[in-house]
């Protein structure tokens, strides 16, 4: 059975309501018969993608604290070492996993532990691979600590299609690994920031599901 994000609810009623109108009104007011079928399939594709979008798999997480899985689904478009100037004010592993409209938006807890930092910040709208759009596009910043891997931050970015970012983590809760952490609508990326020296089991290029596959390990 799919499952949709409660995020997409008002939008999908919305849109359902829209293409029913839509579908009988072009029935009802136009006779060319191929327009009216054009029309239509427009409708219930329309409907197709937003359905689509919003959906919310179930995913099964290791819970291992040992190791991280992919926060969103996506494409692996960043690996390096950066200067991370918000939390850790020094230099962190960054992997950046990049969502299509298509990928499934929903962002997971990568491990379990306790939230520690949640922090929202407005700005631009730079495309989502951009190498600013980390420090100066519309962002939630969210540190987790466990005991193995310490603080590990992840960064939800909006882009140019994204125009709200969902947070669900507030600091003193309890992350567990694979779980609901946020939503980003239409398309975006996420950043992780990983102490120097993580092994990561992820190259650039790589496509990873998120809340179950790993993406680094202790």
């Amino acid at each position: 059975m799919i499952r949709f994000h409660k995020e997409g609810y008002k939008i999908i009623v919305i849109t359902f309501i829209i293409t029913i109108a839509g579908v009988i009104l072009a029935e009802k007011f136009i006779d060319i018969p191929w327009l009216v079928k054009a029309i239509q399939v427009i409708f219930l594709a329309f409907l197709v993608i937003v359905l689509q979008f919003f959906r919310n798999p179930k995913r099964i997480a290791p819970l291992n604290d040992n190791v991280l899985v992919a926060p969103v689904d996506g494409k692996v478009v960043v690996i390096e070492e950066v200067e991370e100037p918000e939390y850790y004010k020094g230099k962190r592993l960054q992997v950046s996993i990049f969502m299509s409209p298509i990928n499934v938006h929903v962002t997971r807890y990568a491990m379990s532990g306790v939230v520690k930092y949640s922090k929202y910040h407005p700005g631009k709208y730079l495309v989502a691979w951009h190498p600013k759009s980390s420090t100066e596009n519309e962002r939630t910043t969210v540190v987790v600590n466990n005991k193995v891997f310490g603080d590990v931050l992840y960064r939800q970015i909006a882009g140019a299609l994204a125009k709200r970012i969902v947070n669900y983590a507030k600091v003193g809760d309890t992350a567990v690994q694979g779980a609901d952490a946020g939503f980003i609508k239409f398309g975006s990326r996420v950043d992780l920031f990983l102490p120097l020296g993580t092994k990561l089991n992820v190259s650039l290029g790589d496509k990873v599901k998120g809340g179950v596959q790993v993406i680094a390990e202790k």
